[in-house]
């Protein structure tokens, strides 16, 4: 088997996850990282002995790196991506894509005009319950999928938007809660339910005065197939944390998955306490499955290094997809369509209008 060489752009706290991933998998030769802090990238670099870089083209020609990760803070993904797929690289982005639309397409016009493969990190679509909420849909299980939900409640305190600082602003983040903690909900809801026709949808900071973006949001979504729903995510409900995708079909039918459960996690200084499960399934025929399920995924969820299993499972898929010359499950233009969600809830309230898709 041919390995790839792959990299890392940014060394912060989900740059680890990245990397573990890269050493672990069979066709990748991990071998440099970049930061435009050198001494960061070499503290980074020692750790996996690997190169240490300050400049992206210098990496990726000196190197001959085929894949990079990005795992700089969002509104700085578009810069790196553009640079490395410029150098003739593959590219996968960590949620989201990047912080705005115009963002978005300047990284997947640099794909296409340089002819590699650009993916979206969302790894919660390789969740075993979350996969087989998409084999039911695919098979016809529950029929057409006709209302979808996303309700993702949680709690960041100040020492959380204080542990970095770029957390909690817009020019930092890009955003709050739908840009940084539901990104993965609101991906696996257009995954499940299918193209978006309009939204309508308000933001507000509830309880957090010493962040400019939000903490909570709200949306109706109509969908191209004539389906409906909502989306109900928050950073200010104390305590625990409660991520959730349900799906109800027309021959009414409902299949779910409970993404996150238990504790706020955050990438590099918490663990995810509750496995993944379906917490809703009356699929006729199998509606006495769901307690067998979940604890077959509890116990696999368990058996694995979780923090970084999903990660490696998704960075696996995309070194093989360049490899193969194949298309991964996340690629760049999937990635576009939750940042087109939440740039329609912003400009929703904005103009208290529904907004039209799709959008620039």
């Amino acid at each position: 088997m041919k390995k790839l060489k792959t990299a890392i752009i940014g060394c912060g706290k989900v740059g680890d996850f990245h990397a573990k991933a890269y050493v672990n998998i069979e066709n990748s030769e991990f071998t440099a990282v970049c930061d435009n802090n050198i001494e960061r990238a070499k503290s980074f670099a020692e750790k996996y002995g690997v190169k240490a870089y300050s400049d992206i083209e210098e990496m990726i020609t000196k190197e001959q790196i085929e894949v990079v990760s990005i795992c700089t803070p969002h509104p700085l993904h578009a810069n790196p991506a553009v640079i490395a797929a410029d150098c003739g690289c593959n590219v996968l982005v960590e949620k989201p894509l990047a912080s705005s639309l115009e963002d978005c397409d300047r990284i997947i016009e640099a794909g296409n005009r340089n002819h590699v493969q650009i993916g979206t990190m969302v790894q919660r679509r390789f969740y075993r319950p979350a996969m087989r909420i998409r084999k039911a849909i695919d098979s016809g299980k529950i029929g057409k999928p006709v209302l979808g939900t996303v309700t993702m409640l949680g709690w960041r305190d100040k020492d959380y938007y204080d542990s970095d600082p770029w957390r909690g602003t817009w020019k930092g983040e890009g955003g709050g809660v739908m840009v940084n903690q539901a990104p993965h909900q609101i991906d696996l809801l257009q995954w499940y339910m299918g193209e978006v026709d309009e939204v309508y949808g308000v933001w507000k900071n509830l309880n957090h005065p010493y962040i400019e973006v939000e903490d909570t949001a709200v949306a109706v979504i109509k969908f191209k197939n004539g389906g409906v729903g909502n989306i109900v995510v928050s950073n200010s409900q104390n305590p625990a944390l409660h991520g959730k995708v349900h799906i109800f079909g027309e021959n009414g039918a409902a299949v779910g998955v409970q993404t996150d459960g238990g504790q706020m996690f955050i990438a590099g200084m918490s663990n995810i306490t509750e496995a993944p499960y379906n917490d809703i399934w009356t699929v006729p025929g199998e509606e006495e499955m769901q307690p067998v399920w979940k604890k077959e995924d509890t116990d696999f969820f368990n058996s694995v290094d979780s923090m970084y299993y999903y990660h490696q499972q998704q960075i696996e898929d995309f070194v093989s997809a360049v490899a193969n010359g194949t298309k991964p499950l996340v690629d760049a233009v999937e990635g576009r369509k939750t940042v087109e969600i939440y740039t329609a809830i912003y400009r929703s309230t904005e103009t208290n209008q529904v907004i039209k898709f799709p959008i620039k």
